[in-house]
């Protein structure tokens, strides 16, 4: 039997020493190829005891009796331990620091999501309840944990010190961290270290956007660096949108990870009766390297973690980068018919469209008086979307619902939805007069809701809203929440928000909904469960976009990421570089453009028209297809790769970059994982720059072992600067 990424610790390590494991304490989450089995002792103590390649029940007694290590708890706790991290500490009534928990009950069950393992605790002394909860999702790779802590006293709050996730233990060999971080512009880019002993953070502290900085995503190897589809991996994310916090701790013999909120800004006090729920942290077990446990949070991802993951995604125009706050009829008609004329489906309107006493020119007001601007927009949105019928195209709008300038309507009437703090100066963002409305407020929630709703009552032809967040949490404080509960802001915040985003979706369960966050600032699984993709950058350089999407591509899938052509010379970086590998690199996510098309060239436009008409071909393969990562841009080499195949491997597509030009470089040719050696493919470019001169490789038929063992030479393809393919493989 293959080692697992736990085994491999033996119980003198771990507070308890050695025990006898009996069937009925031994609990077994199995997916199609793994399994996760829990161990509960004669004290009423859960412990882990294997992660790893599914094994049968068979195999869990005799692991059991040359095994029987306690390896890590399942939730440990201050107080009468204190060594090590923790994941759970509080502060009752009385002033005791300390936790001390007995395990009352024991549940095996399942629902529509999966199998679901409930561990019930309460405290020996005190009015503490935790219950700990351990699920399998049905369909998938994904396993997670939380925890719900209950004040069961009638009197007295119990301050929660430390309330993570998930406290999960691995094996101590070789490991490598692989985590993502960046900032605007340059986000999710990858980095990969030997794990050091000693503690490794990956946090965020910023409020609202918690993918700016660190991701909340990392992965582990098991023994020695890992590769794409190879070697064993440990893959984590929490599914939170605000601070968090992951403690990696490494000694000589083990590892313990422990994640969640991070507290440090983050306090919370339990009155009695209530119970606070912490964010799920999900996560997988690969033997197929990095590239497996991939596929698998792409699948979950799909499935669960974001809506309309089944549904064919649109390719759109937005107006941003066209005419950025530029807006009017007139425009905007014209845009909608070009992109209709490209083949486009769908036409945003971006920021400048709103503001009355303050008409939107800039961004330094406006934000919160969600109100048309006639001076634009004299046929008001109805007019919009008649346009976009007209053209036969959908329409969608931008909006920055959580937001307000000190300049607006908004402000002038309620400055107390604002959040601020007494004695302080006012801190402002963007413009110098963004802030932050206070979502704690339920009259603010209703307002955010409002705005929503207020634009679908009167517009539903609306099919698609961008909503952006181009601020984190500037002035910590609420004039709405009492003084004893300042310090649970952040919290309550994303609470609210929660809140909001369910009403929006019980109500326009349809729309499509863009997660915006001046770029890529909220591309995680906290709030993307009520969204249908995200800004993956504000940064539209292609050449930076292929190392953005490659750090994204580890944990969020292809439809996910809204990837767009933009002009040349690009907006953010100035680099020059032709409109096929701007088309390429957009094509590897959800396909759109972000420019002025009455500026493209004739034979541009023929050239969009034959992309577009490629992609929508293309497209279930990358939206819904497993991904497989091929040559790295991180690499530092001639090309970057990756490819979609479909479930079977009837079908795949192929996407090649030059990222580096010398002469007489070496070009390597490309091994193709998502092909069955036993098939074979033909060859098709669907996007040549001359349509009457393909790459050299079109029209080859080849075998699947020759594709994978052998590869593709791409040499004479991307023998140029600033060169691409997209090779479509179909089975013969």
């Amino acid at each position: 039997m293959k080692k697992s990424i736990l085994i491999g610790i033996v119980g003198s390590l771990i507070a308890g020493g050695a025990f006898t494991a009996y069937a009925d304490k031994t609990h077994v989450l199995n997916s199609e190829k793994n399994s996760l089995v829990l161990t509960v002792d004669d004290n009423g103590t859960a412990f882990y005891q294997y992660f790893g390649p599914k094994i049968s029940d068979s195999d869990v007694e005799g692991m059991l009796n040359v095994n029987s290590g306690l390896f890590g708890y399942t939730l440990p706790a201050f107080g009468l331990d204190s060594y090590g991290d923790k994941a759970l500490a509080v502060k009752m009534p009385d002033g005791n620091i300390s936790v001390d928990l007995q395990l009352v009950g024991e549940e095996m069950s399942s629902d529509d999501k999966g199998d679901l393992l409930t561990l019930k605790y309460k405290d020996k002394v005190y009015p503490l309840a935790v219950t700990q909860y351990f699920r399998r999702y049905k369909d998938t790779e994904i396993f997670s944990t939380w925890t719900e802590i209950t004040n069961t006293g009638k009197k007295g709050d119990i301050e929660l010190l430390t309330f993570a996730s998930a406290a999960f233990p691995l094996a101590r060999r070789d490991n490598y961290l692989t985590q993502f971080q960046g900032t605007w512009g340059c986000e999710t880019f990858v980095t990969e270290e030997k794990l050091p002993n000693g503690q490794t953070l990956i946090a965020n502290k910023a409020g609202l956007r918690n993918a700016f900085g660190s991701n909340p995503g990392f992965m582990i190897s098991a023994d020695g660096k890992a590769g794409e589809n190879s070697g064993e991996v440990f893959a984590g994310n929490l599914v939170w949108s605000g601070p968090f916090k992951t403690r990696i701790e490494a000694s000589p013999n083990f590892i313990q990870i422990i994640s969640g909120i991070n507290e440090e800004i983050s306090n919370y006090d339990l009155t009695p009766g209530e119970t606070f729920t912490t964010p799920e942290f999900i996560m997988t077990f690969s033997n197929e390297g990095k590239g497996g446990a991939s596929r698998a949070f792409h699948k979950w991802g799909r499935k669960y973690g974001m809506t309309h993951g089944d549904r064919i995604h649109d390719i759109l125009l937005n107006s941003w980068e066209g005419v950025y706050m530029d807006v009017n009829q007139e425009v905007m008609d014209e845009m909608m018919g070009d992109i209709a004329a490209l083949g486009g489906e769908l036409f945003v309107m971006d920021d400048g469209w709103f503001g009355d006493k303050y008409p939107r020119k800039r961004d330094e007001s406006s934000l919160g008086d969600w109100m048309v601007n006639k001076e634009k927009l004299p046929q008001g949105i109805k007019g919009l979307t008649e346009a976009a019928k007209k053209h036969g195209v959908k329409f969608g709008i931008w909006i920055e619902p959580e937001m307000a300038n000190t300049a607006s309507e908004l402000y002038e009437k309620h400055p107390d939805w604002i959040l601020q703090q007494p004695n302080r100066p006012l801190q402002k963002g963007r413009g110098g007069t963004q802030v932050v409305l206070d979502l704690t407020n339920p009259k603010v929630q209703d307002f955010v809701f409002g705005i929503v709703d207020n634009l679908m009552t009167e517009n539903p032809e609306i099919a698609y809203i961008k909503w952006d967040c181009n601020a984190d949490i500037m002035n910590y404080g609420s004039t709405y929440l009492p003084k004893d509960k300042q310090n649970e802001l952040f919290i309550r915040y994303h609470q609210s928000l929660r809140k909001v985003l369910e009403r929006i979706r019980a109500k326009y369960p349809d729309l499509a909904i863009q997660l915006c966050a001046s770029g890529g600032g909220r591309a995680d699984y906290g709030v993307l469960p009520w969204f249908d993709e995200f800004w993956t950058s504000d940064n539209t350089d292609a050449y930076q976009r292929v190392f953005i999407q490659w750090g994204d591509s580890h944990f969020y899938p292809a439809i996910a990421q809204a990837s767009h052509v933009s002009a040349s010379p690009n907006h953010q970086t100035g680099r020059v570089v032709p409109l096929k590998f701007r088309f390429d690199v957009a094509m590897s996510g959800r396909l759109g453009m972000e420019m002025q098309p009455k500026t493209m060239t004739d034979a541009e436009k023929d050239f969009s028209k034959r992309a577009i008409a490629a992609y929508k071909d293309i497209r279930p393969l990358v939206q819904f297809g497993d991904q497989y990562r091929l040559v790295s841009p991180y690499d530092k080499g001639a090309v970057a790769a990756l490819m979609y195949a479909d479930e079977k491997k009837d079908q795949a597509v192929v996407f090649a970059y030059r990222m580096d030009y010398l002469h007489n470089q070496s070009v390597p040719t490309i091994r193709l994982e998502g092909v069955d050696e036993n098939k074979t493919y033909r060859i098709s470019d669907i996007t040549p720059s001359d349509a009457s001169k393909p790459s050299d490789l079109d029209g080859k038929v080849v075998s699947g072992k020759v594709l994978k063992n052998a590869g593709l030479n791409v040499r004479n393809s991307l023998g140029r600067p600033w060169t691409s393919l997209v090779l479509k493989l179909t089975a013969q």
